[in-house]
C-alpha cells in the first residue's frame, strides 16, 4: 500500500479538501483504499480541530463529506511513513524539507508534482466562500493529471 500525505498550514481547509478530493477521484478510477492511503496534516495545526464551515460547505457541494475530519500536526513519523508528500505552497515544502531533510526527496508542492511548478494554492481561511470554491477548483485541476497517472502510486 502506498501513502500520500497532503500538507497545508492549519489542516482545516486546503489539505483535508485535497485529501478528500484525491480519494474520491481515485475511487472513481477504481483505485481502492487498500491500494493507496490518503492523509492530511498541517505545519501549524492545532490538534483535533474541525474543518472550517466553508470547507465543509464547498466539499458538500462537490458530493464529499468532510464533517468527520479532525486536524493533525504533521510529524516526522507521518513523513517517514508517506511515499509522497504534497504541500499547498512552496513555503510549506521548504519548511518540511528544512525541518526533515531526510525526507526532502518525497516532498513536493501539489502544483509542482502536477507539472505547474509556479502555481500555489492560496489559503482561503478567513475569506469568503468564493475563495474556498476557487481553492477547490484549483486543487481538483491540479489533482487530475496525478490521478490520471495513479499507477505510479501502486507499483
Amino acid at each position: 500500500m502506498r501513502k500520500v500525505l497532503f500538507i497545508c498550514t492549519g489542516n482545516t481547509c486546503r489539505s483535508p479538501m485535497a485529501a478528500a478530493i484525491f480519494e474520491k477521484m481515485l475511487e472513481e478510477k477504481g483505485v481502492g483504499r487498500r491500494e493507496i492511503k490518503v492523509e492530511s496534516a498541517g505545519i501549524y495545526a492545532l490538534e483535533n480541530e474541525r474543518a472550517t464551515r466553508e470547507a465543509v460547505e464547498v466539499m458538500r457541494s462537490a458530493g464529499i463529506d468532510i464533517t468527520k475530519h479532525r486536524s493533525r500536526l504533521v510529524t516526522e513519523t507521518m513523513l517517514a511513513g508517506a511515499d509522497l508528500v504534497l504541500t499547498m505552497t512552496r513555503n510549506h515544502r521548504r519548511h518540511l524539507q528544512d525541518l526533515y531533510p531526510d525526507y526532502k526527496y518525497k516532498v513536493y508542492t501539489l502544483a509542482e508534482y502536477s507539472g505547474q511548478p509556479e502555481e500555489e494554492i492560496p489559503d482561503p481561511y478567513g475569506q469568503s466562500i468564493e475563495a474556498y470554491r476557487l481553492a477547490l477548483q484549483q486543487i481538483k485541476s491540479l489533482l487530475e493529471p496525478i490521478v490520471d497517472q495513479w499507477e505510479n502510486f501502486t507499483e
